[in-house]
């Protein structure tokens, strides 16, 4: 299951990795991906693990659901920039983390990232890694920040990594879809890395600009805010037609539904 992003690259499509929030949002990303019949990437954030409190909880239970899963299911800790972290979630099973140096200084985050690569390799884990501004404070994702094919090509043959999250136009927590995405510079970083291509903040993208940073040599394709946003609006209907529910599942029931339809439908999309 760990290979279905390369297995993805190798046949030309994209896979949706989404995030979980809530216990229902795993649900509904596995339920999303057996109605498309095609894999799916279960991500475990760094700021998830802080809001409840600990990883433990809610991987093992991303876990569960992925080994009950029809589907190949790969549970990825994301965006953790606590080696510690990474550590954790190696020993509880993930098949896949996300180290994300980007905010280091160049041979900083060539060198954590590698003895990340090491640790993770030796486990049987793949690794993706994050290609910051050189020196920059603001990350990967700073507006204006592109990453430059052949420091993308140098980074991936210096640590080792498996893929590698890239800036070519989107940003975290967009709630429009109207980002615009360099698709010529995606091309140029793909042919340079020989490795799965990330793009991080993809609920800024419409159906068509999914479609389009896809063909041009994108594989794996995150998506968090676009979802929250759908389950929270299914809440907020349920709750606005009847004030006096109190029952969470009559509420968080229809959020994870609509979650679901449009896993199901992204996945489609990606997949080409």
């Amino acid at each position: 299951m760990t290979d279905a992003v390369a297995q993805a690259r190798a046949g030309g499509h994209g896979i949706g990795a989404f995030n979980v929030v809530l216990l229902e949002h795993a649900e509904g990303i596995v339920r999303g991906a057996e109605e498309a019949g095609l894999p799916v990437v279960l991500q475990v954030s760094q700021n998830t693990a802080a809001f409840h409190g600990a990883l433990e909880p809610v991987t093992l239970a991303s876990l569960s659901l992925a080994r009950r899963a029809a589907v190949p299911v790969v549970v990825h800790l994301d965006h953790a920039e606590d080696v510690d972290l990474v550590h954790e979630a190696v020993a509880l099973g993930v098949g896949s983390v996300m180290f994300d140096g980007s905010r280091l200084p160049w041979d900083d985050n060539v060198a954590t990232t590698r003895a990340v690569v090491e640790h993770c390799h030796a486990a049987g884990v793949r690794v993706e890694a994050e290609l910051g501004e050189v020196g920059g404070k603001d990350g990967v994702h700073a507006p204006g920040v592109r990453t430059d094919p052949a420091k993308a090509a140098a980074f991936v043959e210096a640590t080792g990594v498996d893929s590698l999250a890239v800036a070519v136009g989107t940003s975290h927590a967009m709630t429009t879809r109207d980002a615009a995405v360099d698709t010529d510079l995606v091309a140029r970083i793909a042919a340079a890395v020989p490795v799965p291509l990330v793009l991080h903040g993809s609920s800024g993208l419409d159906d068509a600009g999914l479609a389009a940073v896809v063909r041009a040599g994108m594989t794996k394709v995150n998506i968090s805010t676009h979802l929250n946003a759908l389950f929270t609006a299914a809440v907020r209907d349920v709750l606005a037609a009847d004030p006096w529910v109190v029952d969470p599942r009559k509420y968080v029931g229809p959020g994870r539904e609509a979650l679901a339809a449009e896993v199901a439908r992204l996945l489609r999309l990606l997949h080409g």
